[in-house]
């Protein structure tokens, strides 16, 4: 197992995976798209690239950025609204030239959920994903171009609603009125568990894979959020009990079984 390993995207998740990483004993290339940031990752002895991932190209020493890494944490989202143009797969695309000549061996790439449409039922694994957004079908498409690329091996990780330091979704929900699907259950992560579930795949070697990864508390959203709420004591967000709610339950039982990974946040 290589010691040293590139994280596309040291942003909210990247920068405190990296820093774990290093902890662990390992030897961290991080990128950012912002010159400004470049010394908090250098403070954090990451070695630190100013990248930026384009349709056509990639501005910044990306090679650099790869070279005598085996592995590589693609950790770029979409940012890809309702309307948006943007082409997250041709992005995608445009790197994987460079992961095949720098001779990355190993890709861990941060897909998520949003694969699967709302619907109620079990999600699993074998679950086709039917994504109805725009981010949904290109992260989908996305991990089709890198796990069928068989110059190098990639495990997605389809994470669920982030949490944690500094993120939480009441803190956008607070106060609003008639939000549907009252009784869909939540499907969510901590950080925590993101970077734990990342470097169990890298310690234990398991590539080529797919897991879901959410934390297996499931209450309803209107039980969830208002108890949230009455916790932080902010104002509750009120929910539309007329309409017929709609919600999937993702399921994330592979990667206990097969990483024999145990959730530190099971309950949120």
């Amino acid at each position: 197992m290589t010691n040293q390993i590139s994280i596309l995207g040291c942003g909210w998740l990247g920068l405190p995976l990296a820093d774990f990483l290093i902890k662990s004993g390992f030897v961290v290339k991080g990128s950012t798209t912002n010159l400004d940031k470049i010394s908090i990752l250098e403070n954090n002895k990451i070695q630190a690239f100013q990248i930026e991932i384009l349709e056509q190209e990639i501005k910044g020493e990306i090679a650099s950025f790869l070279e005598h890494s085996e592995i590589l944490i693609l950790n770029i989202p979409p940012k890809l609204r309702k309307f948006s143009e943007g082409n997250y797969i041709k992005k995608v695309e445009t790197l994987i030239p460079f992961i095949e000549k720098c001779k990355i061996k190993k890709v861990v790439f941060i897909s998520s959920t949003s694969v699967y449409c709302d619907e109620n039922k079990i999600i699993t694994e074998q679950t086709k994903p039917n994504p109805k957004t725009e981010s949904g079908k290109q992260l989908l498409e996305s991990e089709t171009v890198l796990q069928s690329n068989t110059n190098f091996k990639t495990t997605v990780i389809r994470f669920g609603g982030l949490i944690g330091e500094g993120r939480h979704p009441i803190h956008f929900l607070a106060g609003r009125k008639n939000i549907e699907n009252p009784d869909a259950p939540i499907n969510l992560i901590h950080q925590k568990d993101c970077i734990g579930i990342i470097k169990a795949v890298i310690e234990q070697n398991c590539f080529g894979e797919t897991f879901n990864a959410v934390a297996p508390y499931h209450p309803t959203r209107k039980d969830y959020y208002s108890k949230k709420a009455q916790q932080l004591n902010i104002l509750a967000p009120k929910f539309e009990v007329e309409k017929n709610t709609i919600g999937k339950i993702i399921m994330s039982d592979k990667l206990i079984t097969e990483l024999n990974y145990n959730f530190i946040y099971e309950s949120l």
